[in-house]
């Protein structure tokens, strides 16, 4: 009580010294004037000096900067959370206000928008949804569910393969979930495969290609490492998140009866479900428009891999080509975009530029610091960003929130390779990403057959997703702590 009647008088010091100077400043003014021309009302002058005056002194003596902006993150992660809200709009209405508080100008706080990001965003969707909107991505999937000919077991595997390559070479996890979900779910009712099993194939197998170079998380995720000195980590980023939902699907394979579903075999003919605007043809085979699809988006993955071309600047190229030659719809490819998520991204990165303009993010980075130990950061780092992970955007909001603390609590604790805490932040946070409340995990209950109990289905998603952050602590934990594997 001693503690906030203390405050309290610092504040009732500040408002008087405010209305002291006000009536002073306005007396002389007055003065002035009555000399001059007569009697005036208050100034202008006076109002802003007295109004910088008030802002100077809040910040004095009521909450600093630093934290201000941090408590402006922490709100946006509440609502992310909690509330039906565009988090990136809210962002930037933040940062606006952060802005005023710090005497920070409003240009300054747009400049923190990441332009760069946005047209590589804007330009792989695009050119991967031209693809999606002319049926080439359907008919590849429907081609390999074809191949496995009736054998039960191969057939959650395939899914996973399928979801990985499709989020790998550029559409990204989520668009990878939303072409192989429905058709995932329409043949594990056929095949009598679980439907909680093959979620868990589907979008671990998308979340394994999701930081691939080129796809739309894997860009965001390195050009925010690259923006706070974390440059040449994009395979390491992509094979170590590769690699720990490779191991946790298929130890979830085995462990919901993979080895049963190996030795039956599928003897009726398996219809498997696809774009409806082709499907009415029933015309699954590949012409002109789709080989030309193909050969862009293979000579853009070779350019980025070999030739160093601008990932976003080369995919809007592909995508003008596809509408030059009418190959793609355009404009149904822009309304396929998600521009939603892009927005988001950008949003909470122009509020994460102010932090790091205004101390919040150091501040953010002290935090972090203090929960952890040079041996325990990875499984603390891992177990925190899974968490929020569950209910909030791993892309949107949670790394681009998360990474940029990187290089500091790595120099703060010390001892520790910055990747090993960059990989932690990656793997946790997607690990629970096939949860009820995740996108990855809405779309395969959205898609589950009829048969399915729709309660108990989403009851095991969430057990699934929330064991996560404690598989996912334990596996950051002994790869990147105790083995040092992927990091080096």
């Amino acid at each position: 009580m001693r503690g906030v009647s203390c405050h309290f008088r610092h504040v009732t010091t500040v408002l008087r010294l405010a209305r002291n100077d006000l009536e002073t400043r306005h007396l002389r003014s007055s003065e002035h004037d009555m000399s001059t021309r007569g009697a005036n009302p208050l100034n202008a002058s006076t109002l802003i000096y007295s109004s910088r005056f008030f802002l100077e002194a809040l910040r004095t003596y009521l909450m600093d900067v630093a934290t201000i902006s941090l408590l402006a993150l922490l709100v946006t992660i509440v609502v992310s959370c909690t509330i039906r809200l565009h988090v990136g709009f809210l962002a930037i209405a933040l940062a606006w206000l952060v802005g005023l508080y710090a005497g920070i100008d409003a240009n300054q706080v747009m400049a923190g928008f990441p332009t760069r990001l946005f047209l590589t965003l804007a330009g792989v969707t695009l050119l991967f949804s031209q693809a999606q909107a002319n049926g080439t991505l359907d008919r590849i999937a429907r081609r390999a569910v074809l191949y496995c000919r009736g054998n039960a077991g191969v057939i959650p595997m395939m899914f996973f393969a399928l979801a990985f390559v499709l989020a790998s070479i550029g559409p990204g996890n989520i668009a990878a979930t939303a072409i192989i979900a429905p058709m995932a779910m329409a043949v594990a009712g056929q095949v009598r495969i679980p439907a909680f099993l093959v979620a868990i194939m589907v979008g671990n197998g998308a979340n394994a290609g999701s930081l691939s170079p080129i796809a739309p998380t894997g860009i965001i995720v390195n050009g925010i490492m690259a923006d706070v000195g974390l440059a040449g980590f994009e395979w390491h980023n992509y094979l170590n998140n590769m690699v720990a939902h490779t191991v946790i699907a298929f130890g979830a394979y085995f462990l919901l009866g993979g080895m049963k579903l190996i030795r039956r075999r599928h003897s009726e003919e398996i219809e498997v479900p696809g774009n409806p605007d082709t499907e009415a043809a029933n015309d699954w085979s590949f012409d002109r428009n789709h080989y030309v699809t193909m050969g862009v988006i293979f000579a853009l993955i070779v350019g980025v891999i070999f030739f160093g071309i601008n990932i976003g600047m080369g995919a809007f190229m592909g995508a003008i080509l596809l509408s030059l030659f009418k190959v793609g719809d355009e404009l149904k490819a822009v309304n396929l975009i998600p521009w939603r998520v892009i927005m988001m991204v950008c949003g909470v990165t122009v509020l994460i530029s102010l932090l790091d303009e205004t101390g919040g993010l150091a501040l953010f980075t002290q935090l972090l610091a203090g929960m952890s130990t040079p041996d325990s950061v990875t499984a603390v780092i891992a177990f925190s960003t899974g968490f929020i992970s569950i209910y909030s955007s791993t892309s949107g909001v949670v790394l681009p929130a998360m990474l940029p603390t990187v290089p500091g609590l790595a120099n703060l604790l010390g001892g520790v390779e910055p990747i090993a805490i960059a990989s932690a932040m990656n793997v946790g946070g997607h690990l629970v990403d096939v949860s009820a409340l995740s996108t990855l995990g809405a779309l395969c209950m959205a898609a589950a057959p009829k048969t399915e109990d729709p309660r108990a289905l989403f009851n095991k998603l969430m057990a699934w997703g929330l064991s996560m952050t404690i598989v996912g602590a334990a596996y950051c934990y002994l790869l990147f702590t105790v083995l040092e594997i992927g990091i080096q």
